[in-house]
């Protein structure tokens, strides 16, 4: 059981640096929309050469689900969390992104009765709530409201947490490998109409990546990171993490993403940490240990 809390961990700290590599290529003329697109695409390639073999599910009602996944936790779930940092506060957003771990503890609960927690696990899920808030304000308590974007940001959560408890009806069914596939394949051609809508219906405006940038060791190497580890392993392992650990106490991990990316943004753009975050970072994985210490009988 260990190994699976150590992939966990290891999946968050792709996520979590993802947002970094993200910036990079933000700020080299790629659009928000186009390097996801471009992740999924690239990801999914990487996927089919991999795994080939069956291409379809057993049935329809699988199929959907397989285009739900796709549809949630990869398109809708980075177009609405984009989107939101462009109408709101990026505190706001984190915030707000950031609570789907507690939606699915809630939902989880309600829906499937192994999903449901013990006291002391519920303790370890809010202290860890706390931990993630004081991280992403970081000394910075100054929150201000933008109804469109924060109501965007609070999609993205709930897009995640509907992927997270809708795929726990394929658990056992078929391989991660194939899970993981499916979702790319839907998730790129969802992906498209996206790009469309960003350009404001210019197909032309849409397919104008610029390619050129890839020259660039920082450009590729960002890339690669993202579709190697954020979503090809981070994706693959998670999947398999989610039915290892159960929906809820595996999600819980997401509370660390925000502290993961500290880190990194503080060694690669050297941003500042407060007192405040590193009590929040504390707070984070005393919560984690707290929630994901077995049931006593």
């Amino acid at each position: 059981m260990a190994l699976w809390h150590l992939l966990a961990i290891i999946t968050i700290t792709f996520w979590g640096t993802s947002f970094v590599s993200t910036k990079v290529l933000l700020n080299h003329g790629f659009s928000a929309v186009q390097v996801f697109s471009l992740r999924f695409a690239v990801t999914y390639l990487i996927l089919l050469a991999a795994s080939h073999k069956q291409f379809r599910s057993e049935n329809w009602k699988h199929e959907l689900i397989l285009f739900i996944c796709g549809i949630t936790g990869c398109t809708l779930y980075f177009w609405t969390e984009n989107t939101a940092l462009t109408l709101s506060q990026s505190s706001n957003v984190s915030l707000i992104v950031c609570t789907n771990p507690l939606l699915i503890m809630i939902l989880g609960g309600l829906i499937y009765k192994s999903e449901r927690l013990g006291k002391r696990q519920i303790l370890g899920c809010l202290i860890t709530f706390v931990g993630m808030v004081l991280v992403v304000l970081n000394g910075k308590f100054i929150l201000k409201l933008s109804p469109v974007g924060d109501l965007l940001a609070f999609s993205a959560g709930l897009m995640w947490a509907t992927f997270s408890l809708i795929i726990k009806q394929l658990n056992g069914k078929y391989s991660s490998l194939f899970i993981t596939r499916k979702m790319f394949f839907y998730g790129t051609l969802s992906s498209i109409p996206a790009m469309i809508v960003e350009a404001h219906g210019s197909v032309s405006k849409a397919l104008d990546i610029p390619w050129h940038h890839f020259t660039e060791p920082v450009v590729t190497l960002n890339f690669l990171c993202l579709t190697v580890f954020s979503s090809l392993f981070g994706y693959l392992i998670w999947n398999s993490v989610l039915k290892r650990l159960g929906v809820v106490l595996a999600s819980n991990y997401g509370y660390a993403v925000p502290m993961v990316t500290m880190i990194t943004a503080t060694i690669a753009l050297s941003e500042q940490i407060t007192a405040v975050a590193i009590v929040g970072a504390v707070a984070i994985i005393a919560g984690m240990i707290l929630a994901e210490m077995r049931r006593s009988k």
